[in-house]
């Protein structure tokens, strides 16, 4: 099988936690070289997972010519620089969400990525987690009707630490909102192939002292009319909450716990009603049996590597593209907007 040759700029963080680990996985990618502003963990990453090369800047990565692709995994004040740097070394992209510090840089990236005619993939990875992908199916097949209310949640807990990029909205373009909510939002969409078209927020920091925001929430309304509503929290301690992804709709529920996550698995039921039962004002909640959902759980990672490689190696749009990055930044800023300015605002 052919592979594509990988270098990594930014090799700490989600990159060594959970991204390497998931491309060593993958069938059709190789792993060159990784790059991090401190040398001793870029050495670290190359011993762990036997890259070529180890470097402290992205510019010798991506100097070596073999490398075809790279994936950004810096900080989201560094992206911007470093994917024009990438797109004019003609690599091909993944990059880490949001994709910089505005949607408007966001844009620039991709426009840049297109004149260079190179690929730009965005790491919105719980896409391909299996519960979400067969979630989507279920839906599209019409088992759960027209769908009319939503809700998803991802928190942790992440207290104050000194000189941190992410708790300070100028480097990281915001808070729980950016850095989960986005996710949320993604998922809904993905799952229930339904934009958002209206958006509601509050956004604020509760509980510690930086300035992004460590609680917030964002009530949307979709294309169909559909409510959906998603929180975000650095304040909830990792093990108080069950980040719920809930959907209903006229003929039955996705209801699931821990599908929201960095590792495949969690809990999901699925109910679906008799479509044939006529207005109960007693509202009688009959008790439901549950759909299984037969899925083969495995690493998403992995699974977002081999997407993005193979649409390298068959000259095909990656499955998350640019756009898909840019509207859900875009949602995330009305929403900041709206909590600052305690208006709704539309989406266009």
């Amino acid at each position: 099988m052919s592979k594509v040759k990988w270098g990594v700029i930014g090799c700490g963080g989600i990159a060594d936690r959970r991204t390497l680990p998931g491309m060593m996985l993958a069938d059709n990618a190789e792993l060159v070289a990784v790059m991090d502003t401190n040398m001793e963990a870029a050495e670290r990453c190359k011993e762990k997972y036997n890259a070529k090369y180890a470097f402290d800047n992205y510019e010798e990565l991506l100097a070596i010519d073999e490398i075809q692709a790279v994936y950004i995994a810096s900080p989201v004040f560094c992206h911007k620089e470093q994917a024009f740097a990438a797109a004019k070394a003609k690599k091909h992209i993944l990059i880490e969400k949001p994709m910089a510090l505005t949607s408007e840089d966001s844009k620039e990236i991709a426009d840049c990525c297109s004149k260079e005619g190179v690929k730009l993939g965005v790491g919105l990875m719980m896409r391909f987690a299996a519960y979400h992908q067969e979630m989507k199916k279920i839906i599209a097949d019409g088992k759960l009707g027209d769908i009319v209310s939503m809700r998803a949640q991802l928190t942790c807990w992440y207290p104050d630490i000194p000189n941190n990029w992410r708790q300070n909205k100028d480097l990281s373009g915001g808070g729980a909102l950016m850095d989960m909510g986005i996710h949320c939002i993604d998922l809904l969409q993905y799952i229930t192939g339904l934009k958002v078209e209206a958006i509601a927020g509050f956004a604020g920091t509760q509980t510690f002292s930086y300035n992004a925001d460590d609680s917030s929430a964002v009530v949307m309304r979709m294309n169909n009319g559909a409510l959906a509503m998603v929180d975000a929290n650095f304040n909830i301690p990792d093990a108080a909450a069950k980040c719920k992804l809930e959907i209903y709709g006229t003929k039955g529920s996705i209801m699931a716990e821990g599908t929201i996550s960095q590792v495949e698995g969690g809990d999901v039921a699925v109910l679906i009603s008799d479509d044939s039962l006529g207005y109960d004002a007693a509202q009688n909640r009959d008790e439901l049996v549950p759909l299984k959902l037969d899925v083969e759980l495995g690493n998403m990672y992995t699974k977002e590597v081999e997407s993005f490689g193979n649409a390298v190696l068959n000259d095909t749009e990656p499955e998350v593209t640019a756009a898909d990055g840019i509207f859900v930044q875009q949602i995330v800023e009305k929403g900041y907007l709206s909590s600052d300015n305690k208006i709704t605002y539309e989406l266009k």
